[in-house]
């Protein structure tokens, strides 16, 4: 069912200065009272490495650990793709506590019901 009040955030990249618009963005959106998702695939899923956001920070921001942290923290659900690991190598590896580990079809199933995309 379609969630016209919702934003998928697809976040595909591990460059640093592309960490903080997704995670941004879906603060606010929660913060509007519009439900917000992530979804992490590919080399976004390095980000998510224990201690690895830590070590980005830009600028005034906080650093990406805490962003993603705080992010967890107002109950946005962070999905990462399951494929994705498996391609990395990743089978065994553990990520950042409170993300969802899910297949590939999820992303479809997120996109079709969310009122909007956004790909980082």
């Amino acid at each position: 069912m379609r969630d016209e009040n919702s934003i998928l955030y697809v976040q595909t990249s591990d460059q640093p200065e592309r960490q903080y618009s997704p995670l941004v963005l879906a603060q606010t959106a929660k913060a509007m009272d519009i439900n917000p998702k992530l979804y992490y695939l590919g080399l976004g899923l390095k980000i998510l490495l224990p201690g690895a956001a830590e070590k980005i920070k830009l600028g005034s921001f906080p650093s990406v650990g805490e962003m993603l942290k705080k992010t967890l923290d107002m109950g946005i659900e962070i999905y990462v793709c399951e494929a994705s690991k498996q391609m990395l190598g990743w089978e065994k590896v553990e990520l950042i506590p409170g993300v969802k580990i899910v297949g590939a079809a999820t992303l479809n199933d997120l996109a079709l019901e969310a009122g909007a995309t956004m790909w980082f």
